[in-house]
């Protein structure tokens, strides 16, 4: 299986970044383990990157590779729809139908 890019886009060290970024740690360690970089951007820090990638609301999560590229804005508690937003439920059984988060 190939490896997984994941970049999180965050605005500044706000507790709804600081849950962001824990939830996409917990994707990438737990459901991804050893298959997904996982990159986190603050855009206040890097507004160049934002504009880039066209980031217009945070927090952003993309899934940059393998493609096709898809992004989750916003609460990223539900790890069953986050997985499924990305695209990832059935990608290599990450998660099993009906399986829990």
């Amino acid at each position: 299986m190939g490896q997984f890019s994941l970049k999180l886009f965050i605005a500044g060290q706000t507790a709804r970044s600081e849950h962001a970024v824990a939830q996409a740690r917990r994707l990438s360690e737990s459901k991804l383990a050893g298959k997904c970089v996982l990159e986190i951007i603050d855009v206040v820090e890097r507004p160049d990157i934002a504009e880039q990638e066209r980031i217009l609301a945070t927090p952003m999560l993309v899934k940059a590779h393998p493609l096709p590229m898809r992004r989750i804005i916003g609460d990223l508690t539900r790890m069953e729809d986050v997985l499924f937003g990305l695209g990832l439920l059935a990608d290599m059984g990450v998660l099993e139908p009906g399986g829990s988060a």
